[in-house]
């Protein structure tokens, strides 16, 4: 780590840790939070974000079936946030891999390693865990390490203490870098436990900073106080959405950030490594400003159109007499667009052949696609619900 850089700004400082060839330098975050001057672009900027956030949770509150498209955009970021990290999964690999039926993709795509697959489920599981645990536990420290026991479950990085936080000094660089050769080095453990007993107190705390400032502030700070071996990006990018909600800025968890970090990765990162060596915190807030006023309008764009899909979809069942039975699984469709006809049979309660009857009409009515010529384990498609959330 560049000890020219990040000496000591509002951000933090660098002190030496170590003596002679074995010394490095680590990055202390300051408490949060930090002051921060408005000017007419940061202001303008915090309006949009304000104008577009509001617009989606008014959407959000008039869904009759908000699960129809919780599940779909929490999936859909399980996906986006995980390549973030490097995996190599999509969305139809997500859902033939919830279905069971991830092998029947090797002969027409390839797919990706199961530990990706398993990573990106593992964020789903954490999202889910987290929003109903949101009921009993506000965001805490108790939480964090919570989800971080359920993302890292049985992955690549299981070996890094799932759950708890590190013992050991982290850093960020490229692979096989030594502390001296890295990019960034985050607290030691002693100054990582008081940084961590000081963002759980922001966390709680009141603040004359509007919400959405708040939450470019956390982002940085969990960021750059890193407290896990591996997995911190993501469970910081969970808990964008879990604050969203637990402050009432959002009924349900509509909106993620992970499509806006990715776009402008690098953007991202440079912007983040700013704040911690020149303590550029207003650019910083911008960009996540400027991120949540376009994931919100993407987001109602999209629900929109899911709900579309779902009125042009009944409408088209309703003018063949279709049965109640079958209009119930064309909306779980919303939830699970890979399907086969066992899956079919267990959530319908009826026999195999009235389960394959029903199939074979949305397949008719051109909603489902039967995906390869296998014909034992058939997996049907819903392309036109995929086309919506990818």
């Amino acid at each position: 780590m560049n000890s020219d850089r990040s000496r000591n700004n509002s951000a933090g400082r660098l002190t030496q840790i170590g003596q002679g060839e074995t010394a490095y330098w680590a990055f202390i975050p300051r408490p949060l939070p930090p002051i921060l001057p408005f000017d007419a672009g940061l202001v303008k900027t915090l309006s949009d974000a304000d104008r577009a956030l509001g617009e989606l949770a008014g959407l959000g509150r008039t869904l009759p079936n908000p699960q129809l498209l919780i599940s779909p955009f929490i999936r859909r970021e399980a996906v986006l946030s995980s390549r973030i990290e490097g995996t190599q999964t999509d969305l139809t690999d997500l859902y033939a891999y919830e279905a069971g039926q991830l092998p029947l993709f090797a002969g027409l795509k390839t797919v990706p390693p199961e530990s990706d697959v398993k990573e990106v489920t593992n964020y789903v599981r954490a999202m889910e865990y987290g929003l109903d645990r949101l009921k009993s536990l506000p965001v805490s420290l108790r939480l964090i390490r919570e989800l971080h026991g359920i993302l890292m479950e049985g992955v690549r990085g299981d070996h890094a203490t799932p759950g708890e936080f590190r013992r050991s000094q982290n850093w960020i660089g490229r692979p096989g870098c030594t502390l001296n050769e890295a990019e960034f080095v985050p607290p030691p453990v002693p100054e990582m436990r008081e940084a961590l007993d000081a963002f759980e107190k922001y966390l709680h705390a009141s603040n004359n900073y509007p919400p959405l400032v708040r939450l470019a502030f956390i982002h940085y700070q969990f960021e750059t106080i890193h407290p896990f071996l591996d997995g911190n990006g993501r469970i910081g990018r969970l808990l964008i959405t879990l604050l969203l909600v637990t402050w009432n800025l959002l009924p349900w968890p509509l909106l993620y950030l992970s499509a806006f970090f990715e776009q402008h990765r690098q953007a991202y990162y440079d912007l983040l490594r700013k704040v911690s060596e020149k303590g550029a915190w207003q650019e910083w807030v911008i960009f996540f400003l400027k991120g949540v006023a376009d994931q919100a309008r993407d987001a109602g764009a999209r629900a929109k159109r899911l709900q579309d899909l779902q009125r042009e979809w009944r409408e088209r069942l309703f003018q063949a007499r279709a049965s109640a039975i079958l209009l119930r699984l064309v909306d779980n469709l919303f939830i699970t667009p890979v399907v086969t006809i066992p899956q079919t049979q267990r959530l319908l309660g009826v026999t195999y052949r009235s389960a394959k009857a029903n199939v074979d009409k949305l397949v008719h009515a051109g909603i489902l696609t039967q995906t390869g010529e296998s014909s034992y384990g058939k997996m049907y498609l819903a392309p036109e619900l995929l086309e919506v959330i990818i």
